[in-house]
């Protein structure tokens, strides 16, 4: 079913990335880059001084020849057009970065690294202009909401879920999804669930820029709201049987893909439950609570709502796709005018699976 783009690496590839005319980016254990072009040729390639893996790989929307890739603790910006020469390099973060973000209006790359910091570069000045630091363990995923070019969700193995705005220096809003899975507890699950804690692996924002998801190690797959300066838990479910790896929602849309450590890709359709949350906005009675009665009582809800909606066979996957490999990450892109599904994972190739049925 997958088509193999094939000939480019040697060792397992790590992260994706596509630009608006269509190049594709894959970066790999060893320091290794390749950029592709939309029918799987490999168009160039470099492998990074010191052979640090290649983490994370990001385009420039404006400036499509312009890309990004994050290499042990450096930050480098390369022309597509000579990889072999770094156009400049950054070197802002104490421990390995894992993933980059850049904000919709260009002038500020989010880089997450493994001590828990998260520094925000000024790219105009070429300087870091905050530095994050609340999470107490590895930072894994970091996304800009997007039309919120000052505002970023982040996540990471401490459990943890933050909101932030680029105004304060903390977190406007923390959720720790072990809080939910002590709830879950309660209720009969199979011994293995219960040995996974939630440590939390990637974020996907909605282009809408107020939903958002989050994968983590117990198999659930989370979506928030944003509403003010805190967000909501919106819906919580399980379709992986181990660890969700990625979360990538699909451009101007609800459709959420997953990626698991079970080998399994899922494509999920979460637009009935957000408009309706939207449509009849519940009453916030919890505010005068604490922190802790609040999120408790928030679980109990999402983890009610889930049980129904499983039972009217609501939240099951659109598609699921046994990839057969652990999924170091996903990406959606439309390549010859049709949505696909590129897939990186413990292999040395790229996998193409075509979405054309929707």
């Amino acid at each position: 079913m997958a088509v193999k783009w094939t000939g480019g690496h040697s060792s397992p590839i790590l992260c994706l990335n596509a630009s608006q005319e269509g190049l594709v980016a894959s970066g790999a254990e060893g320091g290794d880059l390749m950029v592709w072009g939309e029918d799987g040729t490999p168009l160039g390639h470099t492998r990074f001084q010191g052979a640090d893996d290649v983490t994370s790989v990001l385009f420039s929307p404006s400036c499509p020849t312009k890309l990004y890739a994050s290499h042990g603790e450096t930050i480098s910006l390369l022309d597509v057009r000579s990889l072999k020469v770094s156009l400049d390099h950054f070197h802002v973060n104490e421990e390995e970065i894992n993933c980059l973000s850049l904000n919709e209006t260009e002038n500020l790359l989010a880089s997450a690294d493994d001590s828990g910091a998260i520094k925000i570069l000024d790219l105009e000045n070429k300087k870091v202009s905050r530095s994050l630091k609340r999470h107490s363990n590895i930072c894994s995923s970091v996304a800009f909401r997007p039309q919120r070019p000052q505002s970023l969700v982040s996540c990471g193995l401490d459990m943890q879920v933050m909101l932030w705005n680029l105004q304060k220096a903390r977190p406007l809003w923390i959720t720790n999804l072990q809080e939910d899975e002590t709830e879950e507890m309660e209720s009969p699950q199979s011994p293995g669930q219960l040995l996974n804690p939630a440590l939390a692996h990637s974020v996907s924002v909605a282009s809408c820029g107020n939903i958002f998801s989050c994968g983590a190690e117990d198999g659930k797959v989370r979506i928030f709201r944003v509403v003010g300066v805190k967000c909501e838990q919106e819906l919580g479910f399980k379709g992986h049987t181990l660890g969700v790896s990625q979360v990538c929602f699909l451009p101007e849309s609800y459709m959420l893909l997953t990626g698991g450590n079970d080998g399994k890709i899922m494509l999920w359709d979460v637009s009935s439950e957000v408009e309706k949350k939207q449509k009849s906005p519940t009453k916030h009675t919890h505010r005068k609570k604490t922190k802790k009665a609040a999120y408790t009582k928030q679980g109990r809800n999402t983890h009610a709502l889930v049980t129904d909606e499983e039972e009217h066979g609501k939240i099951l996957p659109k598609l699921s796709v046994e990839h057969g490999e652990k999924v170091n990450w996903l990406l959606s892109t439309k390549i010859k005018g049709y949505q696909n599904i590129l897939v990186a994972d413990q292999t040395s190739c790229v996998s193409v699976y075509p979405l054309k049925a929707f």
